[in-house]
């Protein structure tokens, strides 16, 4: 009996299925999107761009790469699509084109890539003649230059000489003869070129005393006298000039004023304009009232 016992084999214990506690939380974390995504995408990454990090590292395997990147640019830049071969300028005089040519300062054929268009643009832009300068690569390796040119309005004269200046004042070229541009009004004087706005507005009021005008002079930069024929000169007031010129212009249509021998007309004064007279037209003045005119050599 105790020999059976002594032989029977001992129960074996059975495994409970049920998962420990930590692979039980290990489960519950995998079902969670944020980590399954990093365990099965973020990780990998990480490990490759750590190896990556660890292989340019090495300042050898750096450089080798920056090579062959440098190379592979070089070899893109230089294709034949990409070259410019030609410049071709629209909008200007012969003249002016020569100059944009010089300014652009370009050794061409080169590679577009290598032009820089603001700094050309700059450069050509410059120019005193230039007003705006557009500059595009075209199809077929042409450098397009358009440009829109300063227009001259009038001839300014100073102690250096005499200058070309647009509309707003700027300078456009010098002049070697006020009969080189008899077309265009003379100004003079220190300023006058910042004020040329003002004298052009006046020209334009003149009306019939236009064709008598020889030019503008600025006085202490800050007013105008008109020079007309026969040494007449109309002083204009610092304010409100072109209103002044109107009422002079009413009064000569009213009384012929500007025919008579007048020397000067002074419109400072916003109550009345003052006349002086030619020495001539004073002295008849003075015979008229009865008045005894000496004439001696002072």
């Amino acid at each position: 009996m105790q020999s059976l016992i002594a032989r029977r084999p001992a129960a074996r214990v059975r495994r409970d299925p049920a998962p420990s506690k930590w692979a039980y939380r290990v489960q519950r974390w995998m079902l969670t999107p944020y980590v399954r995504g990093f365990v099965w995408k973020g990780l990998p990454t990480l490990v490759l761009l750590g190896a990556g990090a660890m292989w340019f590292s090495h300042e050898p395997n750096r450089q080798a790469v920056i090579g062959q990147l440098t190379h592979l640019r070089q070899e893109f830049e230089a294709r034949p699509e990409f070259r410019v071969s030609l410049a071709r300028i629209e909008g200007a005089s012969p003249d002016l084109a020569e100059a944009v040519r010089a300014k652009l300062a370009l050794p061409l054929p080169m590679s577009s890539f290598d032009i820089d268009l603001d700094a050309a643009r700059a450069r050509v832009e410059a120019l005193d003649a230039v007003l705006r300068a557009d500059l595009r690569v075209r199809s077929g390796g042409v450098l397009q230059v358009t440009i829109t040119e300063r227009v001259p309005v009038a001839v300014w004269r100073t102690e250096e000489g005499l200058t070309l200046v647009d509309e707003t004042g700027h300078r456009v070229a010098g002049l070697l003869a006020r009969a080189d541009r008899a077309d265009l009004p003379l100004i003079a004087g220190e300023g006058a070129d910042v004020a040329t706005p003002e004298a052009l507005e006046l020209i334009a009021a003149a009306g019939p005393l236009t064709p008598r005008i020889r030019g503008l002079v600025r006085m202490g930069e800050r007013r105008w006298d008109i020079v007309l024929d026969r040494d007449q000169r109309i002083l204009l007031p610092e304010a409100n000039p072109v209103q002044a010129l109107e009422r002079l212009l009413a009064l000569d249509h009213a009384q012929d004023l500007m025919n008579r021998d007048i020397l000067t007309v002074d419109l400072r004064s916003d109550r009345r304009p003052t006349l002086r007279l030619t020495p001539n037209a004073l002295a008849e003045v003075r015979r008229a009232q009865g008045l005894e005119t000496v004439e001696n050599e002072l």
